[in-house]
């Protein structure tokens, strides 16, 4: 779905209000009906990340941790099976994945008298069960699975989300027998950067030619598109050609601004779509680095 900046600010305005819980999704889908579940959790996302990175490192304070831990170890003798370090948390404007990881890191320092790996802070965070402190394991599981932003289960569905655009992108270009190499086959060849998908036999869409496809499953705002303009899509323009970039969740449509300079943005797969000469494009095809 294109937006106009003025419908993306709408949206961005309410998520201001918002916890990166469950529920504000609700809130979010009730009060924009016409968009898409999808498109709202996408743009609340990219919001709250920006919100997240410019406060993460006040709560990383030795005195803000060692207080929020102590909160914690109060909330939880009084109230044993409640949700206290989700309920935490959503007071303090923290991520409750972010602030599970902080607590559980508190808490295994205090255990083992030195910091804990990266790798056994990760394996008890995916697996709680690991944890020796079953109440706390409890409340590293509701924080886990209560926020819609962060954590290994958020990361576990944002890949599995990828991968699934990424061949539904592959099984469209299939339908059109269009001939194309792959980001694995293109690894193969020697390629270490390269976009998803670089078609043998270039198309025109909407009077553009198109060398290469970019899949994002989530939604283009300017901070992100920035960034992908930076450090991949231009890039690609200059080894590859022009391209296409699929903002699956769709995108904000005044983005849509470099057409003539060889990048094109869609929220869905084309539908008007020319397959152009081999031979005249021959020379833009990727070859193996030497």
């Amino acid at each position: 779905m294109k937006l106009s900046r003025a419908e993306y600010k709408e949206i961005v305005r309410w998520t201001d209000q918002l916890r990166p819980t469950r529920q504000c999704m609700k809130i979010l889908k009730e009060r924009f009906p016409n968009h898409s579940q999808s498109t709202l959790l996408s743009i609340f996302s990219l919001e709250y990340q920006k919100r997240i990175k410019r406060t993460i490192s006040r709560h990383h304070a030795p005195d803000a941790i060692e207080s929020h831990y102590q909160r914690y170890l109060s909330e939880a003798k009084a109230h044993p099976t409640a949700p206290v370090l989700l309920e935490l948390a959503n007071e303090v404007d923290l991520s409750p994945a972010l602030m599970a990881r902080i607590i559980l890191d508190r808490f295994l320092q205090g255990l083992e008298g030195e910091v804990p790996s990266k790798i056994v802070l990760s394996s008890m965070l995916k697996e709680p069960s690991l944890i020796p402190d079953h109440i706390l394991a409890k409340n590293i599981y509701q924080c886990t699975i209560n926020d819609c932003c962060y954590g290994p289960l958020v990361d576990c569905i944002k890949h599995a989300i990828g991968q699934e655009h990424e061949v539904l992108l592959c099984e469209k270009l299939k339908e059109r027998n269009l001939s194309f190499l792959d980001e694995n086959q293109l690894r193969v060849m020697g390629y270490d950067k390269t976009p998803d998908i670089i078609l043998e036999v270039p198309i025109a869409v909407e009077g553009h030619i198109v060398h290469w496809i970019e899949s994002k499953a989530s939604f283009g705002d300017d901070h992100s598109h920035r960034t992908y303009l930076n450090e991949q899509f231009w890039s690609y323009w200059n080894r590859f050609g022009p391209g296409l970039v699929i903002y699956w969740y769709g995108f904000i449509g005044e983005l849509d601004c470099q057409r003539d300079r060889g990048i094109l943005l869609k929220d869905c797969f084309p539908t008007d779509i020319v397959t152009l000469s081999h031979a005249a494009q021959q020379d833009r095809l990727p070859q193996e680095p030497e």
